[in-house]
């Protein structure tokens, strides 16, 4: 089927100054629809053209009009004031929500196209509108999605897991203790627990937007890194911590920060108020406040190179099969079959449509 996918970020490497992580999965689903015979076609701005000066060599679609599709898939756009929420032309002004606004209202309020919106950060919120209406199904990249979602977790290459080797990646050199890849946003308290504490005291690197650090001053706050800056920083490190707001660790939501470590060999403490988190990572590696958090990484530094620490690699890697790609396409066509059987039977019932008529 013809897809129309609205996302704002990149399938390249980007620029770095952007919060997108959607780079890390973005192009695995993609490819992946793709290569199941899917047409895919872009519907927001190119960005990796436009902002990279990237042309991805060609292999994608993009279309800044309304072209005929099958169905609407939008990564859900919220508002951002002062970003997305001013004027066309205002300084600053970034135009995804706008664009999201012009596609629902033409595909799925208009025409009654079958729309998937997955909700990547969990913002759409529980009586939105959208929700009632019966073309549109929401996806959350959640373990636990909320009431009414279905399960679209961010996909992991069945390749990349296929591939990794644990004892390669458990006798790498890792020099850095301790980092944290990331951004400020909503997660200061849990910082403040689990992870400032123990990084006061250890070689650490934290990389990320993070515009208010001055209660912490003695930590190594770097800025954001270029994406293909991530991996070789998370090779070059024994650990990190998975943080996240509230709202996805109740969901057992966990970022694409969790695969990029893992298949880095950097092994990845969880805190216990992430729900499921016995589910992605191995007991040693859960933590419930700094103590521990400083007991595990002391663990982990003196396991380095062990037979011990080829298990715990080998244990994550396995975590990361509910995120495998192949998973992630079944769950994906599912959904795709589903809301295209609810409109023919939407047209079966009411018979077809009424062409409008040309002005």
């Amino acid at each position: 089927m013809k897809i129309g996918y609205s996302f704002w970020g990149f399938l390249g490497a980007g620029i770095t100054d952007t919060p997108d992580g959607g780079r890390s999965h973005r192009a695995t689903l993609i490819d992946g629809l793709i290569a199941a015979g899917h047409h895919v076609v872009f519907l927001q701005a190119n960005r990796d053209l436009d902002e990279a000066r990237d042309d991805l060599g060609g292999r994608y679609t993009w279309e800044q009009g309304l072209p005929d599709i099958d169905v609407l898939m939008c990564e859900w756009r919220w508002p951002i004031p002062g970003r997305n929420t001013t004027a066309c032309g205002t300084p600053g002004h970034t135009c995804d929500l706008h664009r999201q606004d012009q596609l629902l209202a033409h595909y799925t309020r208009d025409r009654h196209l079958p729309t998937l919106l997955w909700d990547k950060d969990l913002q759409l919120s529980g009586d939105h509108r959208l929700r009632q209406a019966d073309n549109v199904t929401v996806c959350e990249a959640a373990l636990h999605p909320r009431a009414g979602a279905a399960r679209l977790l961010f996909p992991v290459a069945d390749a990349a897991l296929d591939n990794a080797d644990p004892v390669a990646l458990a006798t790498a050199s890792r020099d850095l203790p301790l980092v944290y890849i990331g951004n400020q946003y909503d997660r200061n308290a849990e910082f403040d627990r689990y992870f400032a504490p123990v990084a006061a005291t250890i070689p650490h690197r934290i990389a990320g937007k993070w515009t208010s650090t001055q209660r912490w001053p003695e930590l190594n706050f770097t800025g954001r890194i270029p994406f293909p800056d991530v991996q070789p920083l998370y090779r070059r490190s024994v650990a990190t911590m998975l943080l996240a707001p509230d709202r996805l660790a109740a969901c057992g939501q966990f970022t694409q920060r969790l695969p990029e470590a893992v298949l880095a060999g950097c092994l990845p403490l969880a805190p216990a108020y992430l729900r499921s988190a016995d589910r992605v990572v191995p007991e040693q590696l859960i933590t419930t406040d700094a103590r521990t958090t400083r007991a595990t990484l002391t663990a982990l530094t003196r396991a380095l190179n062990t037979t011990d620490h080829v298990d715990l690699i080998t244990r994550c890697l396995t975590g990361l099969e509910p995120f495998r790609l192949s998973r992630q396409l079944t769950a994906l066509t599912q959904l795709l079959e589903h809301v295209q059987e609810q409109a023919r039977g939407r047209r079966h019932a009411h018979g077809p449509a009424t062409p409008r008529r040309r002005r």
